[in-house]
């Protein structure tokens, strides 16, 4: 579907290369969105999207007429990706960004125990779950609502903290944080409990610890129709 719409699209308006665009056209889901932002994040280049995948959240509706035209009436969102810095049993160090999440995750049959220091604080010595995440506001109806946590409306300098199937402290669900906050997890008996981190489906397996903190001086640059930002979408999440 997105290679006929992009077939469809190259013959009525043409094509250039990356590096000469004023503006990306990205066709698919959010996560080719994410992708696009990823891989053209140092063009500092808008990307304008159009759904051709299954939600869209971060997507236009798609349609052929008038491109140019929604391009020019089109607003701009800007947002701030999250910095991993995570190191493997092996002691190898792997850093990633991520625009909607840091997750990590239980790999194997046993809940994994976390360690939680916000800010060179331990918060809390050990959480017994499947998991725990953070995510940013533009990122915050995706897997972090699926897991109960809250939706943070965009432009806010804060994160969430949203724990995944808790069992120690039973019900804690997690946290609402400043943007600044520099959050580290260390894996509590990571042999017998292994434990892996995804950055937007970058995946780093065996982790000992991973530190999560915002990185305002990367910007990705999203264009929405007018009307319809995220942060009209996130109001709408919530009362769908």
């Amino acid at each position: 579907m997105a290679q006929t719409a992009r077939a469809a699209l190259i013959g009525r308006y043409g094509n250039v290369d990356p590096d000469a665009a004023d503006v990306i056209v990205a066709l698919g889901g959010d996560g080719y969105m994410l992708r696009t932002l990823h891989k053209f994040q140092e063009l500092n280049v808008p990307v304008y999207g159009m759904n051709r995948g299954t939600i869209g959240f971060l997507m236009n509706d798609y349609a052929e007429n008038r491109l140019l035209d929604r391009l020019d009436a089109a607003e701009e969102e800007i947002i701030n990706p999250l910095a991993m810095t995570a190191m493997d049993r092996k002691g190898h160090l792997h850093e990633a960004l991520a625009i909607n999440e840091v997750s990590l995750l239980r790999a194997g049959p046993q809940a994994a125990k976390l360690r939680i220091t916000i800010d060179g604080r331990v918060r809390m010595a050990e959480l017994v779950c499947d998991g725990a995440l953070i995510s940013t506001p533009a990122g915050s109806t995706a897997y972090n609502y699926s897991a109960h946590g809250p939706i943070l409306p965009i432009g806010s300098n804060v994160l969430a903290m949203t724990a995944i199937a808790a069992f120690r402290p039973r019900r804690w669900r997690g946290a609402v944080l400043p943007s600044s906050a520099r959050v580290r997890f260390d894996v509590v008996d990571a042999e017998k409990r292994p434990v892996m981190a995804d950055a937007d489906s970058i995946s780093i397996e065996d982790i000992d610890w991973v530190e999560i903190r915002s990185e305002p001086t990367v910007q990705h640059r999203i264009l929405f129709d007018p009307g319809h930002g995220l942060e009209e979408r996130l109001i709408s999440e919530q009362f769908t």
